[in-house]
This record gives C-alpha cells, sequence and structure tokens, in this order.
C-alpha cells in the first residue's frame, strides 16, 4: 500500500485502517494535556505500543506523535533550565517571569499546531509529509484560506 491514498478510492475509504482510531485518541490525549499534563505520557506510551501494528502512512502519524512528546519534554525541560538559570543569575524577576510566559506560550503553539496538522492530516487520510520535522511535519502552515 502505498504512503497517499488514490485519488481513485471513494472518500472515506480508509476509515476502518487499523489503527487509525487510536492515533485519533493520542492526538485527543496530546491535545488534552494542556489541561492535564498526565495524558501526554499516556498518548506516547500508547503510540510506543503501536509500533509496526499500523500501516506505512498511520506510521507516519505515529512517528511525528513520539518526536512530538519527546521534542516538547526536551524543550520544556531547556526552558525550565533556562528559567531557572535567570533566577539563579538574580535578574530582575520580570525578566525570568517574562521569558517563562513567553517560552510557554510558544511550547503551547507548537504542540496544538503539530497536533492540528497531525488531526487534519489523519481526518483526511493522509500521511505526515515529514515526520523527522521539528516544526509541523513538512506542511506550510498559514491562517489565510
Amino acid at each position: 500500500m502505498s504512503l497517499t491514498p488514490s485519488p481513485h478510492e471513494p472518500y472515506g475509504s480508509l476509515d476502518k485502517e487499523p489503527g487509525r482510531g487510536t492515533m485519533l485518541i493520542v492526538y485527543g490525549l496530546f491535545l488534552g494535556s494542556v489541561m492535564a499534563v498526565i495524558t501526554a505520557p499516556i498518548g506516547v506510551a500508547i503510540a510506543h505500543w503501536m509500533r509496526h501494528r499500523t500501516s506505512a502512512w498511520l506510521e507516519s502519524h505515529r512517528r511525528f506523535q513520539v518526536r512530538t512528546f519527546w521534542l516538547g519534554l526536551v524543550g520544556g525541560t531547556l526552558g525550565l533550565g533556562i528559567w531557572q538559570l535567570l533566577g539563579w543569575l538574580q535578574l530582575p524577576a520580570a525578566t525570568s517571569w517574562a521569558f517563562g510566559y513567553l517560552f510557554f506560550i510558544a511550547c503551547l503553539v507548537w504542540m496544538v499546531g503539530r497536533c492540528g496538522v497531525g488531526l487534519h492530516r489523519l481526518l483526511a487520510n493522509r500521511p505526515i509529509a515529514n515526520p523527522a520535522s521539528l516544526a509541523f511535519g513538512g506542511v506550510a502552515v498559514t491562517l489565510a484560506g
């Protein structure tokens, strides 16, 4: 099976693809981590468990999900370390708080954006073009229609 569905296949013919629903749940768990952080580790555990249990186009989503979690964890740890360093250097409190809030907002936009792109492509039965991407999987994200 190719990575992309044939344009001649009827729309929705891949809806019953094994693992598609699980990938949808993992994206939901990642988005749920905005309110309850514990859902993200549950989501990545499920994604790791699904390794080699899906078709090639769904495998691109699984890899994208796993990278989203681990890149977010590394970035968050790095940001927390910098935030602590700013406090340790005894810079004005406004400096460390501004960095913390801006960094947190940037991480939130990045994670929600990746999940949004992933959900959009999953619901359209399309793979993630570049699951190893640091940004949005090789998709150009614009606000214009």
